[in-house]
């Protein structure tokens, strides 16, 4: 087990890489749904990891080898790295029962601000018209999900580039591109390497709301254009800061992400490619922790005088 737990922890460091390739080669819908089906399950599967390596070393201890009524005779010599990576296991899962809760509640209280900010502003339908000359426009989540523009931002464009901006963030709401943006986020608080997905995860998210608004105006050129010309009014503004109101960080807009990449891919036929190794990073942190997990089954099961040696003195991890 001490050789296949570590798999879990280290994957996570070749995915970035695997990702931002992938984020320029597949669908953006395709790219959004693996990058947070490849988060959660690396997440998970390193977190099970650095629980296995606690356990290991945890059953070394003559107190809990008793009350699991394990020979110390049948568990052998432990490794070397055993009981060190033990310890920094349990530090590091302690940090992790710190640290998510303290992300879910940040974003919990950024959106329940923001929501609030918005309780009494007149609106029509789910466009929400806020009074600052900062150019800016975002899609707020809830029930029901509000779509936020700026006067600034409603200056800057024309008519028809108002409705590919408006039709870019319902299309934010519709797909609920904030849950997989919380989920990138909560796997990255988990394992640090998986921060190198946040970016790509964006880019695919933005990308999916830009070939949204393609086909809701049936004009990739005209939708291209307004994302050019929105970005570039939001940027020259953000010189001087962010203003009041600012957005939450779980709130998409399409200023966000590196908007010519996105013109260009607009402007461009996508291409389409398999996910092999995405997914065999996936296969492989799954199946190293699932071994782990069954190699010190296994051992416990020995220690308790099983395959043979002995009637089992307890049964409780069948």
């Amino acid at each position: 087990m001490i050789y296949a737990v570590w798999l879990p922890l280290l994957v996570p460091f070749l995915a970035g890489r695997l990702a931002r390739r992938g984020a320029e080669q597949l669908p953006p819908r395709v790219v959004a749904w693996a990058l947070t089906v490849l988060s959660a399950v690396l997440a998970v599967s390193s977190t099970a990891a650095l629980a296995l390596l606690a356990l290991a070393g945890a059953l070394r201890l003559p107190f809990v080898a008793t009350r699991a009524h394990l020979s110390p005779a049948l568990i052998g010599d432990a490794s070397p790295v055993t009981v060190p990576a033990a310890a920094t296991a349990v530090v590091a899962l302690t940090a992790l029962c710190v640290l998510l809760p303290r992300e879910i509640h940040r974003h919990l209280r950024e959106l329940r601000t923001a929501r609030e900010e918005f309780a009494d502003v007149p609106h029509a339908g789910d466009l929400y018209v806020r009074q600052d000359d900062r150019p800016d426009a975002y899609a707020l989540p809830g029930r029901p999900g509000r779509v936020v523009v700026t006067t600034g931002m409603l200056r800057a464009l024309d008519a028809r580039e108002r409705e590919v901006l408006f039709a870019h963030e319902r299309a934010h709401l519709a797909g609920r591109h904030h849950l997989f943006a919380v989920c990138a986020e909560s796997a990255a608080a988990l394992h640090p390497a998986l921060r190198a997905l946040r970016a790509p995860l964006s880019y695919a998210l933005e990308r999916w709301a830009d070939e949204s608004a393609a086909r809701a105006t049936g004009d990739r050129a005209l939708t291209a254009r307004a994302v050019g010309r929105a970005a570039l009014a939001a940027h020259s503004a953000s010189a001087a800061g962010p203003g009041p109101g600012a957005r939450p960080r779980f709130a998409l807009g399409a200023t966000a992400s590196p908007v010519p990449r996105r013109v260009a891919a607009l402007l461009t036929a996508p291409a389409r490619v398999l996910a092999c190794l995405l997914l065999a990073s996936v296969a492989l942190s799954t199946a190293a922790a699932l071994d782990a997990a069954a190699d010190l089954h296994t051992g416990i099961e020995i220690a308790q005088g099983e395959h043979g040696l002995g009637e089992p003195r307890y049964s409780g991890w069948r």
